[in-house]
């Protein structure tokens, strides 16, 4: 039996209020249920998945630096950096694996400022308007990614 492969899903600023934030756009399910959604499914698909949040900008480029530097695939939810975090973006055009790029919601339906991502250029592809089953479909797409690499 193979080793789970590590996969990091990162989320941006105020993903950690999910449950309690705008359930109306982001739904009920509390960001731990969305930590026990990931991690479950992963193991389902042989993914050691480590889900990690931060409203920090610096933070999360650091991570995408450690994926980046480990060759880890990433699913990230960058929330608002999206739309304006050209370090972040630079960050992501480094990786060395697929790199899935979610949202909840579709940015696309929502405010005008909102359908501009800065990290979708360099990202394998961008899964979004699922609700949480946007995590889910980006799981299974880079699971089977990594099988045809």
């Amino acid at each position: 039996m193979t080793a789970p492969v590590p996969v990091l899903v990162l989320n941006g600023p105020n993903l950690g209020r999910l449950g309690s934030r705008e359930p109306d756009v982001y739904g009920s399910t509390s960001y731990a249920g969305l930590v026990a959604r990931c991690a479950a499914l992963g193991l389902e698909l042989g993914l050691d998945v480590s889900v990690r949040e931060t409203n920090s900008e610096a933070e999360m480029v650091g991570w995408l630096h450690e994926a980046a530097d480990a060759e880890t695939p990433v699913v990230i939810n960058p929330g608002a950096f999206t739309h304006y975090s050209y370090a972040m973006r630079d960050a992501a055009a480094q990786r060395t694996a697929p790199l899935i790029e979610v949202h909840i919601s579709n940015p696309y339906t929502r405010e005008t400022f909102r359908h501009t991502s800065v990290i979708a250029a360099v990202a394998s592809g961008t899964i979004a308007g699922f609700g949480l089953g946007s995590y889910e479909l980006a799981l299974r797409a880079l699971a089977e990614q990594l099988t045809t690499r």
